[in-house]
């Protein structure tokens, strides 16, 4: 299953890169599951992505949380929270 990676601001500056394909491996069909498939790349992923991390997911432009299921094609956002004012 191939989904495709977008990182915003913060996040993208501290990863290096701002979007990626990846070919989830069979079962991988949740958004907790990619994210502990990122976090385990080491160094600086497992630390920006740390499960108390600051950022949200968003999957085809809605916002998802770590159970929102994922399917070939999807677009995965990851974003630092957004503030106005």
């Amino acid at each position: 299953m191939n989904i495709q990676v977008l990182y915003f601001a913060k996040l993208r500056e501290q990863l290096g890169i701002s979007a990626e394909t990846l070919d989830l491996p069979e079962g991988a069909a949740m958004v907790a599951i990619l994210l502990d498939l990122l976090r385990a790349r080491g160094g600086i992923w497992a630390t920006a992505l740390s499960a108390g991390g600051n950022f949200r997911i968003a999957v085809n432009q809605e916002l998802a949380d770590m159970t929102t299921p994922l399917t070939d094609g999807d677009e995965v956002a990851i974003f630092p929270p957004v503030t106005g004012g």
